[in-house]
């Protein structure tokens, strides 16, 4: 099962000490086994998932380590792009889902998904967004796509009920997609920290 895990993937673990080495105090009044954690990007050598923690607030945020052994599900951001899902969510009436919802009723060459707080509020039912809240959302580009393309994508959400933001993932790591749209080049986000780019798809540069 967790092989595969990417990062933004939600996880929910197996017992409360699975969290290992979280330094924020709030965690342990917050967090509990109901709740999931979501897949960061970094490396650790025993080869522990990295996680981050959601507290109900916005400052809340907190990282830590899985063995990962200790993952009972699995939620990718991918699997919350569904139109019916999304219209039978307690949510549906907030802006950032009315816009991933628009997004899901059109055809795009390629896999996407809901990150953020609104794919935690999709996957758990949890009131995390409210009318002000953005939208994050993730495309998956194991290959270069088409800068028309994802120009056409960029302007839906440029004119849309709220701010929304895309990382695009390739097989190097992830990037901004308004930042790379408008400068031609945008710092791509690895395991190994970041680095700045004008082909995302490139090995070295």
């Amino acid at each position: 099962m967790t092989s595969t895990l990417r990062p933004h993937d939600l996880i929910w673990l197996n017992a409360r000490d699975a969290l290992e080495e979280t330094t924020e105090s709030w965690v342990d009044d917050v967090w509990h086994t109901g709740l999931p954690v979501v897949v960061r990007r970094d490396v650790d050598e025993a080869g522990r998932i990295p996680v981050g923690v959601r507290g109900m607030k916005r400052c809340q945020r907190a990282a830590g380590w899985v063995n990962p052994d200790a993952v009972t599900r699995v939620c990718t951001p991918e699997s919350l792009v569904d139109p019916q899902a999304m219209l039978r969510s307690p949510f549906i009436s907030q802006p950032p889902v009315q816009v991933a919802l628009l997004l899901s009723q059109q055809a795009w060459p390629w896999i996407w998904g809901i990150t953020g707080s609104t794919g935690y509020a999709l996957a758990t039912g949890i009131p995390v967004i409210h009318a002000s809240s953005d939208l994050d959302l993730l495309i998956r580009a194991p290959q270069a796509l088409s800068r028309e393309v994802l120009e056409k994508w960029q302007q839906q959400l440029t004119d849309g009920l709220c701010r929304a933001d895309t990382q695009v993932e390739t097989p190097y790591g992830a990037f901004a997609l308004n930042e790379w749209l408008r400068d031609g080049r945008a710092l791509l986000k690895t395991s190994q920290g970041p680095r700045l780019v004008s082909d995302p798809w490139s090995r070295e540069e």
